[in-house]
């Protein structure tokens, strides 16, 4: 995979869930296809469920749809373990866990409309982006 590895925070897919139109979702549309790799674990994954869920009406037409979403993200996703933890670093625990994640999976970039709650990562060489510039980085905005 060329593109850069990330991990996207919840709030990406949340933004998807309530716009087809948005960064959000052309990068949820972009995964699996050569432009980037994203990583995932299990807790992120059963968080991505728990708050898409609060959403949606259970057995709706949009549940199953997210529900395919996520089972794609595992699909193509690089599964990860994550075998330390060095709790807390910032001031969300759930932060904190996407952290871990993008630290243990070598990760070049984590995906979050919170930017100011992951803070200056430099010192673990990564980087936080929103949607709409990993698009632009990745030429994926035409």
């Amino acid at each position: 995979m060329a593109g850069p590895r990330v991990v996207l925070d919840t709030n990406i897919l949340i933004a998807a869930s309530r716009s087809r139109r948005g960064a959000s979702a052309k990068l949820i549309s972009l995964v699996g296809l050569g432009h980037f790799e994203v990583v995932v674990s299990v807790p992120l994954v059963v968080e991505y469920e728990a708050v898409l869920a609060r959403g949606l009406k259970a057995g709706s037409r949009k549940q199953r749809v997210w529900n395919d979403i996520l089972d794609y993200l595992c699909a193509v996703g690089r599964r990860q373990e994550i075998f330390f933890l060095w709790r807390p670093q910032l001031r969300d625990p759930k932060d904190d866990m996407v952290l871990e994640l993008a630290v243990a999976g070598r990760c070049d970039a984590i995906v979050s409309y919170n930017k100011k709650d992951f803070g200056d990562l430099g010192r673990f060489d990564l980087r936080v982006l929103t949607a709409k510039e990993l698009l632009e980085e990745i030429g994926g905005l035409g």
